[in-house]
């Protein structure tokens, strides 16, 4: 049978192999082919801006010629791409259509267009865009290596553009980072490249990742300060409110402004739930705490939450009817069907449609007490570092885990809270992402108090993993990364996780345990690569993985 579609960018992934008919995520066949379609025209667009960057390169440096609008149009795109983040075929169709403009226009300042690749010169009016989206797809790529490695690359690269758009929402930019992207964009069309270099190419985009990782942090820090040892309300008050998911915090930040003096309170969910770490959100006084759990209980929160619903980012459900009139997106997330509050970077957003909405609903329903404490960026935990080195010295702690990464629906991933449970009294779990869901919640106690599970906050922090590891691998005198007490049983979902894995093997960390399966897009010959070069394995038992990771 002919595939209706072929995607195998997330874990969940039909039988770990490709989702052939429809998304496990909901993706529809003809969202999906416009979605390839995007990712085609904006390898096209970024052929054409690196090679505009090359011809001008005398002339104010590599970065010098292609406009921030165009960075972040290509940022963009490749966000709306992610795992749950839009399911809206008109807007992705849309976005085609501005690249395409876009890329014709960059194209006629090109002086060598011969050097150029298919995607670059391609112009298809609309109703060919069924017809192309067929012909660029993952499967175009016939090689398995090859196709292997462009997807690797190209899934990285999903991820450090959702983290770039969060620093770019903030005004912060990185033309480096950004003529990167492209690059690499343009060069997973190249033919001429063996596989040796798309491994480098790999690892060059880890190291990037660091790079557009630091950038956010600096934006986050320097426009709401370090993150800070925090208790966050599990419960609710008795007013309207507003829910907030997803990752960006500007978008909260506008929207926690314009609900003041208007008796509605705002709550985070998921992957917001850090923003409460933040100094500069503790002075709003109706911004109350964080409703449920990780992003794939959705259907059950989001029913009972009452209110109206902001998905700033990805991860969307497909949500029921009975709450579908509930939930807006903005940014790069869309659902068909949802209302979709516009505004780019440097924009101010307008939630005066939610905050009405949400004055006709009913307070949240309750679904828990008590609270959950988090904070542990990299400032908050350095500013403990005499304890935690006396700590280890001392022998009270025995070992770090690293148990960042994803959370998801799959059956298997009770795992992560079977291993955390079993972890020894002795161990402290270094946590960020949604993945914390799995065991944030098990009151795991303290070491000489140092609670045990360390939040460092979103997916995009575990970049306060890494500064961390390598401030105690300064304190302890060590040469190696690796000789620190630390391991790392990380869990993946989507994209963004893909990039903070090549970050993590840029920065030289080896013995990954990654699971609850291996990524689909590695071929058997580039798993092998990953393998014996890093030590990357996937995980197997509690029993088995406690015996190896201590």
């Amino acid at each position: 049978m002919e595939n209706r579609m072929f995607c195998y960018q997330c874990q969940e992934t039909a039988g770990c192999k490709g989702c052939t008919m429809s998304g496990v995520c909901g993706k529809t066949p003809d969202a999906a082919a416009m979605q390839d379609l995007l990712v085609y025209v904006t390898k096209g667009l970024s052929a054409v801006t690196s090679q505009l960057r090359r011809e001008n390169s005398g002339e104010g440096g590599d970065t010098g010629k292609i406009s921030p609008a165009v960075n972040h149009l290509i940022t963009t795109n490749l966000f709306m791409t992610i795992t749950n983040a839009n399911f809206d075929k008109e807007a992705i169709t849309a976005k085609i259509r501005e690249t395409l403009e876009v890329k014709e226009t960059l194209l006629s300042q090109v002086s060598d267009t011969a050097v150029l690749p298919e995607a670059a010169l391609w112009k298809g009016s609309e109703d060919q865009f069924e017809t192309k989206a067929k012909t660029v797809g993952v499967l175009a790529t016939e090689d398995e290596d090859i196709r292997s490695l462009r997807e690797l690359i190209t899934y990285g690269l999903k991820g450090l553009a959702a983290y770039t758009k969060h620093a770019n929402a903030l005004l912060a930019d990185n033309p480096e980072t950004d003529a990167f992207i492209q690059h690499a964009l343009a060069a997973t069309l190249d033919d001429s490249l063996s596989a040796d270099d798309l491994v480098s190419l790999a690892m060059e985009t880890g190291k990037y990742g660091v790079d557009g990782m630091a950038l956010l942090d600096r934006a986050n820090t320097s426009a709401y300060g370090n993150p800070e040892i925090t208790r966050v309300k599990l419960g609710v008050g008795n007013r309207p409110g507003i829910l907030v998911s997803g990752h960006d915090l500007r978008d909260l930040e506008m929207l926690l402004e314009q609900t003041q003096g208007t008796g509605v309170d705002v709550y985070t969910h998921s992957e917001m739930l850090p923003a409460h770490y933040y100094p500069a959100f503790k002075k709003y006084t109706n911004f109350i705490g964080n409703y449920g759990n990780a992003w794939w209980k959705q259907k059950e929160e989001f029913e009972s939450f009452n209110g109206p619903v902001l998905m700033t980012t990805n991860c969307i459900v497909p949500p029921r009817d009975s709450y579908k009139d509930r939930l807006y997106t903005t940014g790069a997330a869309g659902y068909p069907g949802c209302r979709h509050i516009p505004g780019g970077p440097g924009e101010k957003k307008d939630f005066s449609v939610l905050i009405e909405h949400a004055k006709h609903c009913a307070p949240p329903t309750e679904l828990e007490q008590g609270e959950i404490t988090g904070g542990f960026a990299h400032a908050q935990v350095l500013a403990l570092a005499d304890q935690i080195v006396e700590a280890v010295k001392s022998g009270a702690i025995r070992r770090f885990i690293v148990m960042a990464g994803c959370d998801g629906r799959a059956k298997s991933r009770n795992y992560y809270t079977d291993f955390a449970k079993a972890l020894p009294k002795d161990t402290v779990i270094l946590t960020a992402g949604c993945a914390k869901y799995k065991y944030n919640k098990l009151d795991l106690g303290d070491i000489n108090g140092i609670p045990r599970v360390l939040d460092a906050g979103q997916c995009n922090d575990s970049y306060s993993l890494a500064v961390i590891a390598l401030k105690l691998k300064e304190v302890f005198g060590l040469d190696d990364i690796n000789e620190l007490p630390i391991s790392y049983n990380i869990a993946w979902y989507e994209q963004k996780a893909v990039i903070v894995l090549l970050a993590l093997l840029y920065l030289g960390v080896k013995n990954i345990h990654l699971g609850p399966t291996l990524p689909a897009f590695l071929s058997p010959n580039v798993a092998d690569i990953l393998v014996k070069t890093f030590g990357i394995a996937g995980i197997g038992t509690v029993e088995d993985d406690l015996k190896v990771l201590l």
